[in-house]
């Protein structure tokens, strides 16, 4: 027996852009469609009625997942992003707002309770804060980790490396020491124009030619045919092998000659006594 659902197997976008950008209203920064998604920019400060009147009044009941984005040449860098999914539409959108370092986003654990879990996430690898959190501690580094990895400006190699010691036979905590300059990020491209000189780039500043050489004559190329007649003669006249010399009709007397051996007995063969010529009269 087929089951039949409420829910499409595929949702379309049509119409929801403007359904939810009517209802959000005031909240509301920007609404747009990408890669097949509704993306919805509200408010800050709004962020928890928004959602909440999403979930309550257009059936987005679930919240899947809350991501973190950094923007470092924004003045708010930070951009939270809600994920959240109608189970009876079968439909998806993303909610978006904007933070810096030290303006705290709303939490949204008074709506869904796993949200509390997801905030600290983001507090943690992006140093986001969320205000009503009750519980915003870091959950996926170390205990005492300083900075927050997920940051562009964040070193690769972090700032502490973590290793097992034989001398103290217990894990401790270093800084991190590199010969190389490579402990800052600066966001130049090389490829898109840096403002610094790099190596090779010197030689960019050799003016160019003024004049550059043609060869519009043959003569001034060198061929022609006083060159072809020079090449046709000979380099060494004098070698007897270029000189008239006569054949021998007759191959020349061998000047060594000596009688047949004589063939060997038996059927013993690469040893002393068979590659050793046998003497007359043996």
């Amino acid at each position: 027996m087929t089951a039949v659902h409420s829910a499409p197997r595929y949702a379309s976008n049509d119409g929801v852009k403007a359904a939810l950008s009517a209802a959000l209203g005031k909240m509301l920064v920007d609404a747009h469609e990408e890669h097949g998604e509704i993306l919805l920019t509200v408010k800050r400060d709004s962020i928890e009625d928004a959602l909440r009147l999403l979930r309550d009044e257009h059936e987005y009941q679930q919240l899947m997942e809350i991501a973190g984005v950094d923007y470092p040449q924004r003045a708010e860098r930070f951009e939270v992003v809600y994920m959240l999914l109608s189970v009876t539409r079968n439909h998806r959108v993303m909610v978006k707002v904007t933070a810096s370092e030290k303006t705290p986003v709303p939490t949204v654990t008074t709506l869904w309770p796993n949200a509390g879990w997801l905030e600290r996430e983001v507090f943690d690898l992006y140093g986001v804060l969320f205000d009503g959190n009750t519980d915003l501690r870091r959950i996926l580094t170390d205990y005492g980790f300083e900075g927050h990895p997920f940051r562009k400006d964040f070193p690769l190699t972090g700032y502490h490396e973590l290793r097992y010691s034989e001398e103290e036979k217990r894990v401790v905590y270093e800084p991190v020491d590199l010969p190389q300059e490579l402990r800052q990020f600066d966001f130049m491209s090389p490829w898109e124009g840096a403002d610094y000189v790099l190596p090779g780039d010197e030689k960019a500043a050799t003016p160019p030619v003024d004049e550059p050489k043609t060869t519009e004559k043959p003569s001034e190329t060198g061929a022609g045919a006083k060159a072809d007649e020079e090449a046709a003669d000979k380099v060494s006249a004098a070698a007897p092998a270029e000189g008239d010399s006569e054949l021998e009709e007759s191959a020349p007397e061998p000047t060594e000659d000596r009688e047949d051996r004589a063939k060997r007995e038996g059927k013993t063969r690469e040893t002393k006594s068979a590659t050793e010529p046998k003497e007359k009269g043996e």
